[in-house]
Order: C-alpha cells, then structure tokens, then sequence
C-alpha cells in the first residue's frame, strides 16, 4: 500500500525547493524526492559554480591590467586552480546544505533520497539511495522538476577519451594547457572566457560562421572581437568527426586529436570540453506509466499554467521546454504556487504564455537581453524604431575603463511599447533590468526616458539611448 500524500515534488532544483516549502505550508502533507544533490543543476554544477569562476577569472585579469589604472602589481600572476575550486566547492556547501537544511525542517515536508518513477498517473516508486529503504508514494498533486543534464555527441573514439562537460570540468585542479571546446553558445562562451583568463590556451569549435546564433550579429561579432583580444582562438565552420586518444605527459590522460571533415587540420587538446547543449531528464522516470508522452526533443509538453496531459501532474523547470534558466524555473514555482495555492484566495490565474523572456551570458564584459531581437522584429514585419549606444559614451564605463560593447533598444512605433533591448557591456546584466521592469509593467518607453537615474551609472544613459530611436529601416 502506497504511503499517502497530497502533494509529491521530483527534484529540489530552483523551482521544486520553494514548491514544497510553500506546499506544505498550505497544509498539504507534501512529499520532496532527491536522487542525487539537493538544489539542482543551478546550485551544484550550473550557475553557483560557474559565477564563482567567473568572479576568480576576473580579479586574474584585473590584476593582470592593474597598470593601466597606475596600480603596480609586481610579478606574474598565476592562478592556481586547486584553490578556485576549493573556494567553489566553500560556496556550493552552503547552498546545497541551506536547501536541504530548509526542506527537511519544513512544515509538513517529507524528504526522500531516491530515484523516483511513475507506476501510475498519481503514482511513484522511489528506489532508496543514501541508506533509504524504497517506497511506494502516491498523491493527488505530482511537480516534476527533474532538470537536464549535458549533451555529448557519439563520435567515433570518444569512447577513448577522457572528455570533459559543464559538471566535470569544474573537478579539475590542474590548469589546462589546451582547452578544446566544442560548441559556441554561453556555456561554451563562458568556460573559453574564465580558463583563458586562468591561463590556459583556449579553442573555441564553432559548427557555423559565428557564436551565439540566437543574438543579432552585430553583438555576437562584438563579442567575439573581445574574446580574440583576450587571445582565445576560434575554428569556424568545423564539426569534429572523429576522436583520437594522444599519449604523453601533457595531458595526464586526457589528451586528445580531433579530426574534422574535408582539408580542416586536426586539433590536439590537453582537454576536450562538450558544450553542445543539453537533454531532459525524462527517460527515466516511468513516464509512460504515468500516461505522459514527450515531444521530440524529450521535453514534456504543458500548458501555459505548466500542466501536463495528465490532470494532477505538472511539470515545471527545464524539463518542460518552457525556458532553461534558473529564473525560468523558479517564475515556473511562482506561477505553479499562485494557481494551486492562491488562486482559491484571490481568485488570480497566472500564465508563462504572458512572461517576456530574459537572459544574460556571463562573460566580460555581460551580455543581457529581455524579449525580442532587431532579427525578431524584423521578421515579424511589425514598424518599430529602434536605437543603439556604444559603450564608450557611458560615462561609468570609461571610468572604470571597460568601454567594450553597446546597447541596443527596439520600440513599436504605433503602440510606443518596448518590444526589446540587449545591453552587451559592463554592468549590462543589472541594467537591463530597467527594460525588463518597464516592459512587466506595460508602460510606454517614454516611462524610462522621463525617469532621472542616479548618475554615474550605466542606467543612467538608458534615456538618452531611448531619445535616440529612430525608424527601423
């Protein structure tokens, strides 16, 4: 007999932690599984780890320019990785103790340490891990929130090697001497960017003729321009074919060449890195006991209230395709909350059908963007105006000395409403935020142009980029 629940939560990622929290604290006995690190990709291996290199990266780099803003630092500076990763490893303890922390002492929270799946639509066998015995659950609210996990192509050799993703580089503690990476979106971009800045020699594979091929060209080809100054390397229009295992010292047995279709040379790397995307964790999960089928790239189709075929099951986070971001995921537990818990109050419906969608890259200088693209409005047909600044009019860029990148807004010139922006620059990430709020809130772009911000800040030039906009041509 099933142990009975009223609500059951798969995965303690950004959206499924809160969840059971605010679950259980609305009366329902409420259950939460974890098969493996609680806080989900977010806190373990995606952005907690990687922001913490970033941060490393950058006091590197800083120190290494220090003369240009007449600090004199003496000597090499070097990077030793055993102590970035220590201090990672420091930072990803408390997040990961702090989310476990709260859920075992959670009201009416139940924690099982285990791989769960369906054996029916409303329920779950959990095979025990960590001294768990397994368990039979069964609720009449199920939440998945299972995540994703790193894709790698199989190529012939790979078996092989020793490659490396997002989640295993992070264990290195020795510097790289080669860095090979294969792939060109921010994963990619922002693991190039910090080994580099660590000191290894960094290669960056891309399939096509640029990086970020969801951005307008003129950002990715700005941002491209300061990686070369940093002294990454780039090999466009390459697709490895096939893997071979190189011997020697170099490598401590992670060496490899990899060998490209036509007359494109060979490349040998000290470290071969996959960043070419990501699959969900759907396979596993018993989903077709449960009545739920996936579209073709795995993920599980829901409705903009994030419900999926089966009433009673939901799915939120990554694994729904609705967004694959640590803000999306947790929006997903707004959302979710406010219908399932709230609505009965205040009567409420939210929907990620109505959410405009943001995102940064965290390399140096930051690429951040909310809602759509100069290609996207141009291929919608729609009229617009729109506007661009370089970074160097920003006054607090040129003070800090970091004049990389530009701005760039997009208007609808019948409604005046902001249809997007994309800020590549210092600081650009938090300044965004002044597009983000004004698009949320509805308001015409004549809000931010009439508003006085603090100066000197980089949100401060936001009005004047806006008082420049123009026709679309």
């Amino acid at each position: 007999m099933p142990q009975q629940f009223d609500a059951i939560v798969i995965g303690t990622g950004q959206g499924g932690s809160p969840l059971a929290v605010r679950l259980g604290a609305s009366g329902r006995k409420t259950a939460v599984i974890e098969r493996a690190a609680f806080g989900g990709t977010c806190v373990n291996v995606g952005c907690t780890p990687t922001k913490a290199y970033v941060a490393c990266a950058r006091a590197a780099h800083v120190a290494r320019h220090a003369a240009a803003y007449g600090v004199d630092i003496t000597g090499d500076i070097t990077v030793d990785l055993a102590r970035v990763k220590a201090r990672k490893d420091e930072i990803i303890g408390q997040s990961r103790n702090g989310v476990e922390k709260w859920l075992r002492g959670a009201k009416n929270v139940t924690v099982f340490n285990g791989h769960a799946r369906f054996t029916g639509p409303h329920t779950l066998h959990v095979e025990g891990r960590n001294g768990q015995l397994d368990q039979d659950l069964e609720a009449g609210e199920i939440f998945i929130n299972t995540g994703t996990r790193p894709v790698v192509p199989a190529l012939p050799g790979i078996d092989d090697i020793r490659y490396f993703t997002n989640s295993t580089l992070l264990e290195l503690t020795t510097l790289p001497e080669h860095l090979v990476i294969v792939g060109a979106s921010y994963i990619a971009l922002e693991f190039a960017q910090v080994f580099r800045r660590f000191g290894s020699r960094v290669t960056v594979i891309v399939r096509g003729d640029r990086v970020l091929n969801r951005e307008d060209a003129d950002f990715a080809k700005a941002m491209q321009d300061v990686f070369v100054r940093e002294g990454i390397e780039f090999r466009f229009h390459a697709e490895p074919t096939r893997l071979e295992a190189l011997a020697g010292e170099g490598g401590g047995g992670t060496a490899a060449r990899i060998h490209f279709d036509g007359d494109v040379p060979a490349l040998d790397a000290s470290h071969l890195l996959f960043a070419t995307g990501r699959r969900p964790n759907t396979d596993d999960l018993g989903l077709d006991a449960a009545g739920i089928a996936v579209d073709k790239h795995d993920m599980i189709p829901v409705d903009g209230e994030l419900r999926t075929t089966v009433p009673g099951v939901w799915a939120i986070g990554d694994v729904n395709g609705r967004g694959a971001f640590t803000h999306t995921s947790y929006h997903d537990y707004q959302v979710v909350a406010a219908n399932v818990i709230d609505a009965a109050k205040t009567a409420e419906r939210r929907s990620v059908d109505r959410r405009t969608m943001v995102y940064a890259v965290f390399v140096d200088p930051p690429l951040a963007r909310v809602g759509m693209s100069e290609a996207d409005v141009r291929k919608s047909g729609r009229k617009a105006l729109i506007a661009t600044m370089p970074m160097s009019r920003v006054g607090r860029a040129r003070e800090k000395g970091e004049t990389a990148g530009f701005m760039k807004a997009l208007v609808d010139a019948d409604t005046s409403q902001i249809l997007g922006a994309t800020i590549l620059g210092v600081d650009g990430d938090e300044a965004i935020h002044t597009f983000i709020d004004t698009i949320n809130a509805g308001a015409p772009y004549t809000t931010l142009v009439r508003a006085m911000h603090i100066h000197p800040t980089i949100s401060e030039l936001v009005p004047t980029l806006l008082e420049g906009l123009k026709p679309l041509a």
